[in-house]
């Protein structure tokens, strides 16, 4: 072969060897790009737990299955996984929770493993615990292999994760001496077995707990209910033997014995013994304790993370509600892994219930109870305090409800009748304001003497039973209903005369008026722990014209007191002037917390006290009737006009009674102030005198 031959074929040669080179390397340049593009848009397998993980919080369990590696799983073992980890996750309470320490590393072959740090918090505390998680790549990217014990390392396929409750006790309520006013006690429980129902059961056992028969009938229609399951209809009074083993049986207790006794005889109804929250004093304390009820599905949407669930309780009004977080305590629960046997295999998570606090008040549970039995029938309102400590001795509103039947169940008949009573027993009177008459006269005799304006020596002189200051009151006058010389302030409380304190506000001015009484706590939250109506003297934000500051200082007009802040004025004239601050929450040796300072001058406040003390010891004395011999009272009575107008003859009248023991020396000191509606036709304030009387006669003979 010639030269030029061989230098051609080399030539050639090393074209195709370029060419194979250039070919391989657009090759490998391309497969490098594609292997580049898809790393670049490929999740790591680090960031694919963290975000497994997140799914579960928000309970996307779908989204959770979508990452695992199925091969081709049926639509059976989806649903397995979706409801095996829903019970779990939600069973458990899991929030907030958190991956650290994340790692990963590349077996042999194309898996890869994590390793991470878990926690999270749950109904039993917070867990931690290392783990780890596997992952194989696929075309569409890194799967998840997905076992059991990626919920937790110990829990195996046939495992279940077990969550127990310890259920908190509720605390107690106790009055001053340690008696319980609410807490738990033994009632009955009347239920059906659906099973041994006959025919004429169910109408038998609607008669006798005054309750629909279709309200039973939808209470065994629930889903759990099997033919012998004890299905729970009504929770009633439980008798005890002892109850029937004295000599003279209370008739409503051998009532409700005989009632009972006729529902055992009926087939399919059973009677059990059941723990409930009982209130030992019913309708006497019922405005002030409250009661509680079943959650709703609204309180738990309210109460989240609260510790509240489908079987809780929850305070509904006074002191149940009140105290609400004290009284409820929190429940105990466990985590554990069980095998399919329910052997318990581990414990992953304890928290320890913590029953609720008692909570001890400064009543009285005797004092409470006798004042409702006074006034019971009544439409009113009572507040005992001891003035020196400002302890509540008694909260008393009337008529009222027994608490007791929001717990065990009320008719609808019941209820009805309690919505409907002209008497308002659900309306709680002791929070409200209302008009105090002659008994707010002592307060503007304070605010004269301590502006200056009014010399309680000073003779306003006799105007006879009616007076206005001059023709520019048109028709209008203010009347009273004794006359008496001298005119003086002493006098003037024990007649209670309405145009002495006429003229006394009218001496005062509106200015000086207003100001005084917002200095002593009107239009301003009583320092209470239940919340009152703030008491007021005018509608608006003055006393508009010069017949309503007259009218105002005799306790008309537009002034409005609330019951308790109207007893804490009266502490003031047992206190050197200082107004004390009420309590209700029971502490030893306690001294009493002054609220307002120097509210009245001491002087005036003797000067008051003894036209106080002339109210009931006085024989002209208005509140001459709760007079005794062995212990010296004071007080003032009063009669508020609740009428359109002057002339209005159908109006009503609001009686009052604010009585107090006078010396400091006294064994047991107290203060009472008693309100009833509609006395006009019935005696006036004399009517709640003479019950404050039997109250006082009871109370200090003790």
């Amino acid at each position: 072969m010639s030269e030029k031959k061989k230098q051609r074929r080399k030539r050639r040669t090393k074209k195709k060897i370029l060419g194979i080179v250039i070919i391989v390397s657009l090759v490998f340049l391309g497969t490098g790009v594609i292997l580049l593009l898809r790393n670049i848009g490929e999740e790591k397998p680090e960031d694919l737990i963290v975000k497994y993980m997140n799914h579960i919080e928000k309970q996307e369990y779908e989204e959770m299955y979508a990452m695992i590696d199925t091969d081709n799983a049926s639509n059976e073992e989806k649903k397995m996984f979706i409801e095996r980890n829903t019970k779990i996750y939600e069973g458990i309470g899991i929030k907030n929770l958190k991956l650290s320490d994340i790692a990963a590393e590349r077996d042999i072959g194309k898996n890869i493993t994590v390793s991470y740090v878990t926690s999270f918090e749950t109904v039993a505390g917070e867990i931690e615990f290392e783990n780890q998680a596997e992952f194989v790549e696929r075309k569409e990217g890194y799967k998840l292999l997905w076992q059991d014990s990626l919920i937790f390392p110990e829990l195996e396929k046939t495992d279940k994760i077990q969550v127990s409750v310890s259920e908190a006790e509720r605390g107690q309520i106790l009055d001053r001496n340690g008696r319980m006013l609410a807490g738990k006690a033994l009632a009955t429980s009347v239920g059906v077995i659906p099973g041994k129902l006959e025919e004429h059961s169910l109408e038998e056992l609607s008669d006798l707990l005054e309750i629909d028969e279709e309200t039973i009938k939808s209470n065994l229609e629930a889903s759990w209910v099997k033919e012998d399951s004890f299905v729970p209809v009504l929770t009633i009074q439980k008798i005890q033997e002892i109850d029937l083993m004295t000599a003279e049986p209370d008739g409503e207790v051998l009532k409700e014995y005989e009632r009972q006794k006729q529902m055992i005889e009926i087939p399919g109804v059973m009677l059990s013994d059941v723990e409930t929250r009982s209130y030992e004093l019913g309708a006497a304390a019922a405005h002030l304790i409250g009661y509680v009820q079943a959650v709703t599905a609204e309180d738990l949407e309210n109460h989240p993370n609260e510790g509240y669930h489908t079987n809780s309780v929850i305070g509904r009004s006074g002191i149940e509600e009140l105290y609400e977080k004290e009284l409820k305590g929190k429940d105990g629960y466990e985590i554990c892994i069980v095998d399919e046997n329910g052997n318990r295999k581990e414990s992953i998570a304890n928290v320890l219930k913590e029953d609720g606090k008692d909570v001890q008040l400064t009543i009285d549970a005797e004092l409470q109870m006798e004042l409702y039995e006074q006034f019971k029938e009544d439409a009113g309102s009572s507040v005992a305090m001891n003035p020196y400590t400002g302890e509540i001795l008694a909260l008393v509103s009337t008529p009222a409800y027994d608490s007791n039947d929001f717990i065990k169940g009320m008719s609808s008949e019941k209820w009805n009748s309690l919505n409907e009573d002209e008497k308002r027993p659900l309306y709680n009177r002791f929070q409200q304001i209302w008009c105090p008459g002659s008994t707010f006269k002592p307060i503007v005799a304070g605010i004269g003497i301590k502006t200056g304006m009014i010399d309680p020596n000073d003779d306003f002189g006799n105007e006879g039973l009616s007076w206005q200051k001059d023709s520019s009151w048109g028709s209008y006058q203010v009347t009273t209903l004794h006359e008496y010389e001298p005119v003086v302030m002493q006098n003037a409380l024990i007649y209670s005369d309405n145009i002495y304190f006429a003229k006394a506000a009218l001496k005062i001015g509106s200015e000086n008026f207003s100001k005084s009484l917002d200095e002593i706590g009107f239009n301003q939250k009583l320092p209470f722990e239940i919340q009152m109506v703030e008491s007021q003297y005018s509608n608006t934000d003055k006393i508009e014209t010069e017949i309503q500051l007259a009218d105002s200082g005799y306790g008309q007009g537009q002034v409005l007191v609330n019951p308790v802040h109207l007893a804490s004025v009266y502490t003031a004239f047992l206190n050197e002037g200082n107004m004390i601050k009420p309590s209700l929450l029971y502490k030893e040796n306690a001294q009493g917390d002054i609220w307002i300072p120097e509210a009245f001058p001491a002087d005036a406040v003797m000067e008051i006290m003894e036209g106080l003390k002339g109210v009931i010891n006085d024989p002209n004395g208005t509140g001459r009737s709760a007079y005794r011999e062995d212990v010296i009272l004071a007080g003032k009575t009063g009669t508020a006009e609740l009428k359109a107008t002057k002339e209005d003859s159908t109006g009503t009248e609001i009686g009052w009674f604010s009585v107090f023991t006078a010396e400091k020396n006294v064994e047991k000191p107290i203060l009472i102030i008693s309100m009833v509606e509609n006395v006009k036709d019935i005696g006036g304030s004399g009517y709640v005198v003479k019950k404050d009387k039997a109250i006082l006669d009871q109370y200090l003979s003790e």
